[in-house]
């Protein structure tokens, strides 16, 4: 693989990171981006601990391999990062980029412990396309947690994770952020509907069609579009 394709995983990247700065998706130091190295896919690329989404530059992302060891890049990594993301990416040799972060609905949708039902077009995107991981054990440092969460996921493309937040897969940096912002945007839709009166479900069949053409790698891709035309103009220096 070249040069110029690692380098475009890593302005994917690090744009990703602040988009979900500009949405408000950090809570202090938590939540995390990975994207596949294209040489090694052993290793991947991820934000340094402790920095903001809304700082990082493409210089700042930092390259570990699924030992947690830090590859290039200066910076510690994540702990958790290390230990959720080597799992997945281990588990789902498809998946080229993973997303997770304590967004405010996508939390509080968390806690709940359901699944998100198919009461708009867009969440039909994640129809019998998600799972629930229901065996919170605590702040995810350790590989068994990241196993059971790897295991939970499945084949689909997101995790409501119970108590924790949303964890979203893709074979791209586009995609999988897109999916995490949808998808957070749907917990918030439900929420609301919910705290409203009874959600009204679309049925299976139409959910399905929906599914099929909004719910594509291609057309996940496609939908983050607009959004890295955006950033691209506001923030330049995430190029740096």
């Amino acid at each position: 693989m070249s040069n110029d394709e690692r380098l475009q995983r890593k302005r994917e990247l690090a744009a990703a990171f602040r988009i979900f700065g500009s949405f408000g998706f950090s809570e202090g130091v938590a939540g995390h981006i990975t994207a596949r190295d294209p040489e090694n896919p052993s290793t991947f690329w991820v934000n340094p601990f402790g920095m903001s989404f809304s700082r990082i530059k493409v210089s700042d992302l930092i390259l570990v391999n699924h030992e947690g060891t830090v590859l290039a890049g200066d910076g510690p990594v994540n702990r958790a990062a290390f230990a959720i993301h080597s799992q997945v990416h281990a588990a789902r040799p498809d998946v080229m980029a993973a997303a997770h972060a304590h967004s405010l609905y996508g939390k509080a949708f968390a806690g709940l412990g359901v699944q998100l039902d198919p009461i708009t077009q867009d969440a039909c995107a994640f129809f019998e396309d998600h799972h629930l991981y229901a065996e919170y054990g605590g702040v995810a440092h350790d590989l068994e947690e990241g196993k059971r969460i790897a295991v939970a996921l499945g084949a689909a493309k997101a995790a409501i994770l119970q108590n924790h937040g949303l964890l979203t897969v893709g074979r791209s940096v586009a995609e999988a952020a897109w999916w995490f912002v949808t998808l957070e945007r749907s917990c918030q839709a439900q929420l609301l509907a919910m705290a409203a009166g009874t959600p009204k479900h679309i049925d299976r069949a139409t959910a399905l069609d929906v599914r099929e053409q909004l719910g594509t790698p291609m057309a996940g891709w496609f939908q983050f579009q607009p959004l890295w035309d955006q950033v691209q103009a506001t923030d330049p220096d995430l190029f740096d």
